[in-house]
Parts: structure tokens; C-alpha cells; sequence
């Protein structure tokens, strides 16, 4: 983990090339060095609320963005935005859908759970590339979040 728990982005992918694209694209802005992979629902969810193998982390350090993948082993995506927007404790917490599903009832669905963003995966390595770059610049540089009380 980094100094002080400091985490701006998690980034919730199970397909280790999309991940590695996603976090070399992330790094070229300069935009990776408080990053977390997480590779399944399960990891993020104990990862977010502090639980299992995360037991103990402050849970109050929260990130500026979750980008999240639908479809998972163990937790899906949507179970895990589901607890993350439920929680008066992480509701608060960006979450952009980040997958390859560009099927109404998962975007209706997401959205309706409480999602900030749905971005489909384009196919294409740069316009890939080029889309997570465009996300971490929004999400880490101009957009505010809430300020703690």
C-alpha cells in the first residue's frame, strides 16, 4: 500500500490486459501513482469497506474515482456498486462502469444503482488508451468532489 493509505484511484478489472492498458494510459498522465488494482468484485468490495485480506485499512481515506468492470467471478459489478452507493459511508464515492457490455438493461441498471458514468471499452488499443487517459484527467484534475465535513 502507499504512504498514508492514500488511494486516488481503484481500478476494479479482472482482465489483466485490459488493467495493465488502463494503468499504463493512467501513468502517462501522471495519474497512477495512488492507484489500486483490484481483480474481482470480492477484493473490492473487502478493499473499499476494510475487510477479509484488508482488514483494518482506513476506510476514510477514500479515492477520487472507482473505475469498475461489469462483469467478474465471484462479485459482479453491479453487486459491488450496488454496496458502494448503499453505504452512507462510500455513497459518496465516484463510480464510473468501465466494460465491454453496452446493453440497455446494464446501463439503465447501473445508472439506477447509483453509477456517475458508463463508458463502454472501445475495441482499438489507442482509442482504448486514449479514453482511459481522457477519464483519469476528468475524474483526478477537474472534477470537485464533495469536501468532508
Amino acid at each position: 500500500m502507499m504512504k498514508n493509505d492514500m488511494v486516488e484511484i481503484i481500478l476494479v478489472e479482472d482482465n489483466i490486459d485490459d488493467a495493465t492498458l488502463a494503468i499504463r494510459a493512467l501513468k502517462k498522465q501522471n495519474l497512477a501513482n495512488n492507484l489500486v488494482h483490484l481483480k474481482d468484485g470480492e477484493e473490492a468490495i473487502q478493499f473499499i469497506f476494510g475487510t477479509g485480506a484488508y482488514e483494518g485499512r482506513n476506510i476514510s481515506n477514500s479515492p477520487k474515482v472507482i473505475f469498475l468492470d461489469l462483469k467478474m467471478p465471484k462479485v459482479n459489478g453491479m453487486e459491488v456498486l450496488e454496496k458502494i452507493k448503499s453505504d452512507k459511508r462510500t455513497a459518496h464515492i465516484p463510480v464510473v462502469v468501465l466494460t465491454s457490455s453496452a446493453e440497455d438493461p446494464d446501463i439503465n441498471t447501473c445508472y439506477s444503482l447509483g453509477a456517475n458514468s458508463y463508458i463502454v471499452k472501445p475495441l482499438g488499443f489507442d482509442d482504448f488508451t486514449h479514453k482511459i487517459s481522457e477519464l483519469g484527467l476528468y475524474w483526478l484534475v477537474l472534477n470537485e468532489l464533495p469536501r468532508k465535513e
